[in-house]
């Protein structure tokens, strides 16, 4: 009952039932909770051991066990979830070994672990959660009910939003990758001057690196959630609701629209700036050189197939120029050939 209060959902069964974790359709046992939000599952439900479970209202009669009814079994779920996580919090207060300059501004009800350092002119807001290791640079600002876990480097003059969360090992704020040959051919850094902003509600993998702007700010927006190992090269823009999947990267000056999804893999880069439009979806493993005007789906990889095949493939594609040039030239003979039949009548 407290769990369906919580959710504004509805209880079919026993509403005193006491459950002490969640776990999956599959997996869950006695005592659990657990969500069926996809019809493929329906035999899993079926058999499920769980003390009950998130659905809808047109699955109730599917559900062999006590029922919690909600219009979003899954996001449900989800929320409930989170009051089981079992992971270890930092205490609240400031760590002996933490290190603080004296011109930075640390909030109320914060959480600042061993070995932290907050360097002069940040701002750490109230119940800020900085885990060990975590290495912030000047001027920089992490908004309220943020959580910053373990060894998460954050260059200077880097702002954060509220309730976000960065995970372990990322790298906020890094130098983007500008070089400059010189005269000789010699290769230099281009200083990159430029900042990181960073919205609310946003999530950040473990192993991200998120690079500073070149000179205007490196901008992700609202609510963008990204996987592990996501790059987000300089002066990009990431637009509110997108979703950037696992090893997805984005080189300098892109510009992602709102609601999109980039799936694992995915590679944006081109000779210059380059856009994609608002409600985009690319597949795993395509390459994005050019902008996308138009929301949809998008995909550019090759299927897996049999080795033997997919060499003889690979030859022939890169016969594909030849053979254009072949067709052009045949169609251009075809084309002459009937021209010149209709002139023969036309004289006859």
């Amino acid at each position: 009952a407290q769990i369906a209060a919580h959710v504004q959902g509805e209880v079919v069964g026993d509403e005193n039932t006491d459950i002490v974790g969640v776990g999956s359709l599959e997996g869950a046992k006695a005592g659990e909770i657990t969500h069926y939000s996809n019809r493929r599952f329906k035999a899993q439900l079926a058999s499920t051991k769980a003390s009950a479970v998130f659905l809808d209202s047109n699955s109730v009669e599917l559900c062999p066990v006590n029922a919690v009814v909600v219009a979003n079994p899954q996001y449900a779920f989800a929320q409930i979830a989170k009051t089981f996580d079992r992971r270890n919090l930092t205490p609240k207060g400031i760590h002996p070994t933490a290190q603080i300059d004296q011109a930075a501004k640390i909030g109320n009800e914060v959480s600042i672990g061993p070995n932290v350092h907050i360097g002069p002119d940040c701002r750490i807001d109230d119940g800020v959660e900085l885990c060990a290791n975590v290495c912030i640079g000047a001027h920089s600002v992490i908004g309220a009910g943020t959580s910053i876990r373990e060894n998460v480097v954050i260059y200077h003059d880097v702002q954060i939003g509220e309730h976000c969360v960065v995970h372990a090992n990322s790298t906020i704020g890094a130098d983007g990758f500008g070089i400059v040959p010189d005269s000789s051919g010699m290769l230099h850094d281009m200083p990159q001057v430029g900042g990181v902003r960073i919205g609310s509600d946003v999530s950040i993998g473990p192993s991200c690196t998120v690079d500073r702007g070149a000179i205007d700010n490196t901008v992700i927006h609202d609510n963008v959630k990204m996987d592990d190992h996501v790059h987000i090269g300089h002066n990009c823009e990431i637009g509110e609701h997108s979703i950037l999947c696992g090893r997805s990267g984005l080189a300098g000056s892109v510009t992602l629209g709102t609601y999109c999804v980039l799936g694992g893999g995915v590679g944006v880069a081109g000779d210059g700036p380059l856009t994609i439009a608002d409600g985009v979806e690319v597949g795993a493993m395509t390459y994005v050189s050019r902008d996308i005007d138009e929301p949809g789906r998008y995909s550019g990889a090759t299927l897996h197939t049999d080795n033997a095949i997919w060499r003889r493939n690979m030859l022939r594609l890169n016969e594909l120029d030849a053979l254009a040039k072949r067709i052009k030239q045949l169609e251009k003979t075809l084309t002459d050939k009937v021209s010149g039949s209709e002139a023969e009548l036309r004289s006859e």
